[in-house]
């Protein structure tokens, strides 16, 4: 039984994985757990308050604040999405009261030409500018992931974001293309950081992305690489493509990294083949989120 001042039961539950932390009156995290019932593996509110129930275990009865896929329609219930521009204060009066001690954050849209979505990722933002308060001035937030966001952030507020679908192509070229054919299975080699670094300066060159991609095959083909590095090559050439692509209007003053150590190192080596200075790296800064939240609902 946890005994320590504990203020605030804290979730991030996205589509794969629910993460819960026990967040004191600082908001530090004195406990975490985690557990596979993310969003996208559950029916129904039973279901979804079991869930919670389980990962609460013998916590005590806290307020609660959850953000992620949890407040998608295919969540728990359904917390409409706040528009671009928006602060803490605007996430905050469009979270959704689930019953007397529970609220599920909005996500964000920014409703442009193409309109764009993301959950859980405005309360990462939120926790990055919390924990550094230089970047609310302006800065581009990148969190890189199986869509990975850039963010643009000024005054404090989100101001528009834009979705690359990076991970989830890598992950689809990776097992389910003509391209995994000649790539060992998931796991076996080591990376190959050079391999890596070859397909961002590809995509650097701006050979058109489709392409690219079957260049991966041919490479494979004629021995230019051997299969191990196949995989860290397709990678850079997708991440690369999307540095080009967000950088086109140019690189912005302040960037920061958010996400797991590993992919934002991946990230970070990318962009200073761009030219870019190494950019704040960040952890997950989802507790940090949704302790600022909850102190702007007054929770």
């Amino acid at each position: 039984m946890v005994t320590s001042p504990a203020r605030l039961i804290a979730l991030d539950w996205g589509s794969t994985r629910l993460r819960a932390f026990l967040l004191g009156s600082d908001g530090t995290v004195l406990a975490s757990r985690q557990s596979e019932q993310g969003a996208s593996t559950l029916s129904g509110e039973a279901a979804f308050a079991a869930a919670f129930e389980a990962i609460q275990g013998d916590w005590p009865a806290l307020p609660v604040l959850a953000c992620g896929m949890v407040g998608s329609q295919h969540g728990w219930r359904e917390a409409p999405y706040a528009p671009c521009p928006a602060d803490a204060a605007a996430l905050a009066r469009h979270a959704l009261k689930l019953h007397q001690r529970f609220w599920i954050l909005p996500g964000l849209m920014h409703d442009g030409a193409l309109p764009d979505v993301m959950r859980g990722e405005e309360t990462q933002i939120i926790g990055a500018l919390a924990r550094h308060p230089e970047l609310a001035v302006q800065c581009c937030l990148v969190l890189p992931g199986t869509h990975s966001k850039w963010a643009r952030v000024e005054a404090g507020r989100v101001m528009g974001f834009a979705t690359h679908m990076t991970g989830e192509l890598y992950a689809l070229l990776r097992q389910h293309s003509v391209l995994a054919r000649l790539m060992p299975a998931d796991g076996t080699p080591a990376p190959s950081s050079g391999a890596f670094v070859a397909g961002v300066d590809a995509a650097r060159e701006d050979g058109g992305l489709g392409h690219q991609l079957f260049t991966v095959r041919t490479l494979g083909l004629f021995k230019r690489l051997p299969p191990e590095h196949l995989p860290d090559y397709l990678s850079g050439l997708l991440i690369g493509h999307e540095i080009a692509h967000e950088l086109a209007s140019g690189a912005p003053a302040r960037l920061a990294v958010v996400g797991d150590p590993a992919l934002c190192d991946r990230y970070a080596q990318a962009l200073g083949r761009f030219g870019l200075d190494a950019p704040l790296q960040l952890d997950n800064t989802a507790p940090a989120g949704l302790w600022r939240l909850a102190q702007t609902m007054g929770l």
